[in-house]
């Protein structure tokens, strides 16, 4: 392992270029490696990144093999195809599931932390974690860290604050099946369902927001790449820096929350080991039971490979 934080991404595609140069703004990486089925992209995406070092900490940028990458301290495997306008996440299921099957057999032994940002990214982080055989916590997906910033943005925008003073989660699958925690979502520690004017039609209508986000932006510019970018290069910085933040990541779950064998997403601490312990969030009885039905989607996704 390097002494300085060296981060390598799989994938120079629009998510992969956006996780670049939003790691570097970050400063969540003194080396960055980027790597591509199609070499040349992934060296003129070097080049590019490399020619604004002025504009970023100190910071090397390179095009380098898989063989290299291995020595990074995480690797963030965004590669694979992205989903078309009439697809859900677990569409992108088959195709992705063999890249994916044949990156996890090249990081067999790896000593670092893993990111798969690459849909549906609950199935196949279980996916990398058992062809890999890696320890589950060192091999993280996003999950639905994305989701739960567009929730806390959709509520900031309706109470008139910054995004930063809302808390609120999102768990379960990244995709149709995830789960808004309303029963536990406060600013200032005041529940957002005790505030002045607050009604269960804006419950239904910002959950359909943040569900369909996605969905939405594809329809309009082909792919969503700028928020997620941003979301991956705050978990590197974080976890590298071992700063043990608690983050809506997936991972292969042992129990928490009665789910077991299944990757999703449930609050954990992330540090320079990896999502190193799961805290189980307290559910109400309908959030228990959307929780549940979502863990059943992703085994039966996963049974389906």
């Amino acid at each position: 392992m390097t002494r300085t934080p060296s981060v390598g991404i799989v994938g120079m595609g629009w998510v992969g270029s956006s996780i670049a140069i939003s790691t570097l703004h970050a400063s969540a990486a003194r080396h960055l490696l980027l790597n591509d089925i199609r070499a040349e992209v992934a060296e003129g995406e070097a080049m590019d990144l490399s020619h604004g070092s002025s504009f970023y900490s100190t910071a090397t940028v390179e095009s380098a093999p898989l063989e290299r990458l291995g020595q990074c301290d995480a690797v963030v495997i965004a590669a694979g195809r992205a989903g078309a306008p009439e697809q859900t996440r677990l569409d992108l299921l088959k195709g992705n599931a063999l890249v994916l099957s044949a990156l996890a057999e090249e990081f067999r032994g790896y000593e670092g932390i893993v990111v798969v940002v690459t849909n549906p990214v609950d199935v196949l982080t279980r996916l990398f974690q058992r062809v890999s055989a890696l320890p589950p916590e060192r091999v993280i997906g996003t999950g639905t860290m994305l989701d739960t910033a567009r929730l806390r943005q959709a509520l900031a925008r309706e109470l008139a604050m910054d995004p930063r003073s809302v808390h609120a989660q999102v768990i379960g699958e990244h995709g149709d099946s995830e789960v808004c925690l309303w029963s536990s979502a406060n600013v200032g520690g005041t529940r957002v369902r005790d505030l002045p004017g607050w009604h269960d039609a804006l419950e239904s209508t910002i959950e359909d927001e943040v569900r369909n986000a996605a969905y939405r932006i594809i329809e309009r510019k082909g792919s969503t790449n700028h928020a997620i970018g941003l979301v991956t290069a705050n978990l590197l910085r974080g976890m590298l820096q071992n700063e043990r933040r608690v983050l809506t990541v997936s991972r292969v779950q042992e129990g928490a929350a009665g789910v077991e064998g299944v990757a999703l997403s449930l609050p954990a601490v992330v540090g320079i080991g990896g999502a190193v312990e799961v805290i189980e969030p307290d559910l109400d009885e309908t959030e228990r039971v959307a929780l549940v039905r979502s863990a059943d989607i992703l085994a039966g996704a996963a049974a389906d490979l």
